[in-house]
């Protein structure tokens, strides 16, 4: 069964980048072929792969006649099973008809696919397409503020949790409406794996528990 998943979070610094590549390197590992949507334009960097020049999946949808199936074209392999479809360069609207058409590919015949969707308010369309509807959070209380104050809901919270922090895993909960679905430490290793172009080679070991949860 093929699995859509958008990750996105309320306010920059989150770790939604991070956290998504670690879902689809995941589902990769498990012998699932997989594609990781790079609407936010960083999940090259943090994989540690050189930079796409070509187009991708904004030039898609802002396209008036390429079928789904060219999405895999675009793409650029990470790691074993796992195709990175980098953001482009184009601009449409995120009320574009074509986000439907997408949508409904990619939750019915695409491979697994993780969708980055960086900060804000993903495509609607894409996002009502999605099984799973993460938001990625630190308990911080100006980022709870601006998810708890968005129409968005999602399936699932994933709590990035640092150190000094008075709100907790309930009180994120809570305030989105949502259940906590994974808690992850901060943690330096994923900081030193990304910097080093790493983390495609290894994902961090609370990392990748934390996420294995979630895809399993």
């Amino acid at each position: 069964m093929n699995v859509l998943t958008v990750c996105w979070a309320a306010k920059g610094g989150s770790g939604a980048t991070v956290v998504a590549c670690a879902l689809a390197l995941t589902s990769a590992s498990q012998s699932e072929p997989s594609w990781l949507l790079d609407l936010a334009g960083d999940a090259p960097a943090a994989l540690g792969i050189a930079e796409p020049n070509g187009p991708g999946v904004l030039d898609w949808v802002a396209s008036a006649s390429a079928p789904p199936t060219a999405m895999d074209a675009l793409g650029a392999a990470a790691a074993p099973g796992l195709r990175v479809v980098p953001r482009g360069s184009a601009t449409p609207a995120g009320d574009h008809p074509r986000w439907h058409d997408l949508g409904t590919f990619l939750a019915e015949r695409a491979p697994h696919t993780v969708v980055d969707a960086g900060t804000g308010r993903p495509p609607p369309a894409l996002f009502a397409a999605a099984q799973r509807r993460l938001l990625v959070i630190r308990p911080c209380y100006l980022a709870l503020r601006r998810a708890a104050a968005s129409t968005l809901i999602p399936t699932g919270i994933i709590v990035i949790h640092e150190p000094g922090r008075a709100l907790r895993a309930e009180d994120v909960a809570a305030a989105v409406r949502a259940p906590v679905v994974a808690e992850i430490e901060l943690d330096p290793a994923v900081a030193r794996s990304v910097d080093a172009g790493l983390l495609a080679a290894r994902i961090p070991r609370q990392l990748a528990s934390a996420v294995r949860g979630i895809v399993g």
